[in-house]
């Protein structure tokens, strides 16, 4: 039982950052472009407009996404309650990996948000 809880506790660590992460950078991203803190790609880092709409946009996703995943994370693991650790240690490998399928995928989502609003100097459309 003690790798069960482990496991839970581990895949529901993804989805919990997430959340507070989604939460921060939706009500305030980080007040200057850095390259140590916050949502750093090219295009977000272009000015302080394109920055702060990368925050917002991908809070956004990420907030929903780790609310939607808690549960989603959960339930898997509840089927192999008492099961082996070979199965509960799959099992909460592939919520894992599910998870960061999701979070990487935002990346994406936030890239294609950003090149529809700004140009590829960093000026809105």
């Amino acid at each position: 039982m003690g790798f069960w809880i482990f496991m839970l506790l581990m895949d529901i660590l993804i989805p919990l950052t997430m959340v507070g992460f989604g939460k921060m950078f939706m009500t305030k991203c980080p007040k200057d472009i850095n390259a140590v803190f916050g949502y750093r790609t090219v295009m977000s880092m272009k000015n302080k407009d394109t920055w702060e709409f990368a925050h917002k946009y991908c809070g956004k996703l990420w907030f929903k996404c780790g609310l939607t995943l808690l549960p989603l994370s959960v339930v898997p693991l509840i089927f192999v309650f008492h099961k082996g650790t070979d199965t509960i240690g799959t099992v909460g490998g592939i919520v894992c990996a599910v998870q960061l399928v999701l979070l990487l995928g935002s990346i994406f989502l936030t890239e294609a948000a950003l090149k529809k609003t700004f140009d590829s100097n960093g000026i809105s459309r």
